[in-house]
């Protein structure tokens, strides 16, 4: 079956680094459009980035563009999510997110905490 799982969160100051990675298995990684999502307390999951199949094409958020960068190793299964300039606001859990066969699947999460 479809997994997904986070690792990498923290506590980080402002204006500093965080790489997030994801692990999968369950189906074939390099087919598929990887994606990392977000929830800040009290709000919405909001969308951060995806990265293509290849890794030929990234989207960002306008929120994290110019900050963060999504990258995905095939050979290892694992799409990654650098995090650079963090800001409060970034503070939230950060899920990886795959659609196959017309289903999302959503890893358990992996907090991020912005804060001096």
């Amino acid at each position: 079956q479809v997994q997904l799982v986070e690792s990498g969160g923290g506590l980080v100051q402002p204006g500093g680094s965080l790489r997030l990675s994801c692990a999968a298995s369950g189906f074939t990684f390099s087919s598929y459009l990887m994606s990392w999502y977000r929830q800040a307390p009290g709000k919405e999951r909001e969308f951060v980035a995806y990265i293509t199949q290849t890794g030929g094409f990234t989207n960002y958020a306008d929120s994290v563009k110019g900050r963060f960068t999504i990258s995905r190793d095939n050979a290892k299964n694992t799409v990654y999510l650098q995090m650079s300039s963090l800001k409060p606001g970034d503070t939230a859990v950060y899920y990886c997110n795959v659609k196959v066969s017309l289903e999302n699947y959503w890893g358990q999460g992996t907090q991020v905490t912005v804060s001096s």
